[in-house]
């Protein structure tokens, strides 16, 4: 799966109640249109968390076998879509968490480092090196941190969004996001004295 930058995608919110209910019936046909409406936000939420596009993938698709099974568990009240994120983000935690990696957190502005939409193939190299540089800055993140951010910023959800699908206060959400935007933010001006020093 291709990951697609900000702007290209946002966060399906539109998927009815109808189809929902269908779904939580153990209609088939209704949750292929879930994972229609979501697989790139889904994707892009798993690639952002693991690095790594075929882990991406499977951890994808394993989130969408979580969502189906655990549909009854519903709340048909809440978003369904910070629903389903926060089934993908918790499952790339968990899977850090068996695999041990263990991340350092880094700081910044978030204007700085979500990738532009540009079109061309010069621009399209550019686009990869910037998302590149992207995952670089988010890597350093901790799983929680690197959740929320992209939930923020990629799929644009509230700090109510987001506290609910990290089960979170909204107040430890702001706080978190804005050490993590301060974090980012120091590291890439570290970076840019880094490569400075080189070309003197």
């Amino acid at each position: 799966m291709v990951l697609e930058t900000d702007g290209e995608i946002k966060l399906n919110r539109d998927i009815s109640t109808d189809t929902i209910q269908r779904a939580i019936q153990r209609d088939e046909s209704a949750f292929r249109q879930i994972v229609e409406a979501f697989q790139t936000p889904v994707y892009n939420m798993c690639y952002r968390m693991l690095m790594n596009e075929g882990e991406a993938e499977d951890a994808a698709q394993e989130t969408f076998w979580k969502t189906w099974t655990n549909l009854v568990k519903y709340d048909i009240n809440r978003p369904f879509g910070t629903w389903i994120l926060s089934i993908a983000a918790h499952h790339c935690i968990d899977l850090k968490r068996k695999k041990q990696v263990f991340q350092v957190e880094i700081d910044e502005t978030m204007e700085e480092i979500i990738p532009d939409s540009i079109p061309g193939p010069k621009q399209e190299m550019a686009a990869n090196e910037r998302e590149r540089e992207i995952q670089l800055y988010l890597q350093s993140l901790s799983d929680i941190d690197r959740a929320m951010i992209v939930m923020r910023y990629w799929d644009e959800l509230s700090d109510k969004e987001i506290a609910a699908a990290m089960s979170l206060s909204e107040s430890a959400v702001k706080s978190r996001l804005f050490r993590a935007r301060r974090q980012l933010a120091d590291v890439i001006s570290r970076q840019k004295a880094a490569e400075l020093e080189k070309t003197l």
